[in-house]
Formats: C-alpha cells, sequence, structure tokens
C-alpha cells in the first residue's frame, strides 16, 4: 500500500484550478473596480464613499496585493495600519464597508473561496469616534423661547416644536400633509 497522506501542494493546485483563472493576477484595486462597475443606480453620497475609498486603495500597497492572495489576517493587518497611520474609526469602517461586498462578489463569483473581510471589526480597530450629544431639555427650551419671542422666526415656532417633540427630520416634516396628523389619537403618520 502507498502513502495514504496527500500532497498539500497538491491539494493548492487542485483548488487553484477551481478557481477562475482571472483570478491569478487580479489586485484588489481591480477587484474593487469591477465590484463599482456592478453598483449602478447608487446615490450621489455613495458614489463619493466608492472614489474615497478607491483613492485610499490607490495610495496604499494593500491595494496592489492579489487578491486571491488576501488572507483574513491580511485584511486585518490593513485595517490596523490605517488606523495606525492616523485615518479614524468611521474612515475605516467606510473603506471595510466597500471591500467586503466587493470581496463577497469575488466569492460568489467563485473567484476565492473566503471573504476575507467577513469578520466583525469589535476587537481589531479602537472607536474613534467622538460621541454626539443631543441638546438638553433646557437648551431646548431656550432655543424654543428665541424662537418664539422673535419678531422674524416666531412664524417657525410650531415647525421647531413639532421636530424637537417628534423626533422627525426636517424631510419627513416636509412630507406631511394633513390626513397623516391624527390629532383625536395624537400619532402621526411619517409614510414618505
Amino acid at each position: 500500500m502507498g502513502d495514504n497522506r496527500f500532497d498539500e501542494e497538491e491539494i493548492g493546485r487542485d483548488l487553484e484550478s477551481l478557481l477562475a483563472p482571472m483570478c491569478k493576477n487580479m489586485t484588489v484595486n481591480e477587484l474593487l473596480e469591477r465590484y463599482l462597475k456592478t453598483r449602478t443606480g447608487v446615490r450621489p453620497n455613495i458614489l463619493m464613499n466608492y472614489d474615497f475609498v478607491k483613492n485610499i486603495l490607490a495610495k496604499e500597497e494593500f491595494g496592489s496585493n492579489k487578491m486571491c492572495r488576501v488572507k483574513t489576517s491580511d485584511a486585518k493587518l490593513f485595517l490596523i495600519k490605517l488606523q495606525n497611520d492616523g485615518k479614524g474609526s468611521s474612515t475605516i469602517k467606510t473603506v471595510r464597508g466597500v471591500l467586503r461586498p466587493a470581496f463577497q462578489m469575488a466569492v460568489d463569483d467563485d473567484l476565492i473561496v473566503k471573504n476575507p473581510f467577513g469578520f466583525q471589526l469589535a476587537g481589531i480597530i479602537y472607536n474613534t469616534e467622538k460621541m454626539r450629544q443631543a441638546v438638553s431639555k433646557e437648551q431646548m427650551k431656550q432655543f424654543l423661547k428665541f424662537i418664539h419671542d422673535d419678531n422674524v422666526y416666531c412664524k417657525y415656532y410650531e415647525v421647531f416644536y413639532v421636530l424637537f417633540h417628534t423626533g422627525m427630520r426636517i424631510s419627513e416634516f416636509c412630507g406631511l400633509k394633513l390626513r397623516d396628523v391624527d390629532m383625536k389619537n395624537k400619532v402621526i403618520d411619517i409614510n414618505h
């Protein structure tokens, strides 16, 4: 009987042959470009995020790596490097938020077996975002009093009062119709 142990190199070659040939030379930057071509009809601010991430990757060595060679540890180390280079956690979340679906597309296309960005960020980078503080009740009262008593802004008092007390966005408020307000049950239906 011969040796029943598997030759790891042979298994690796067999697995690699099952993957699409274009994987061997495609860089992370090229994968990102391919992914972005599939993203049509997105809002302008999302397009700005895509360009932002493309610019970051263009400057980083990570972008020129062969995408089929990127391991989970490489992805984690890249995000840690970004933070060590002074990028904030919000920026890093944006970068990961674009690379994760790009690599998932590569998995779905059978270019790679596993998404190297399929991990949770907690414990990888630390949060540098500052907590936003809402206005205090006292500040709200002062603001509403100013609006109420001002000769110019007093006509907007009810608008600000409703916005403060409901938490509605201004766009939601502007979209309200009379039929959306149920005074009897004290309910506002935000449906558009």
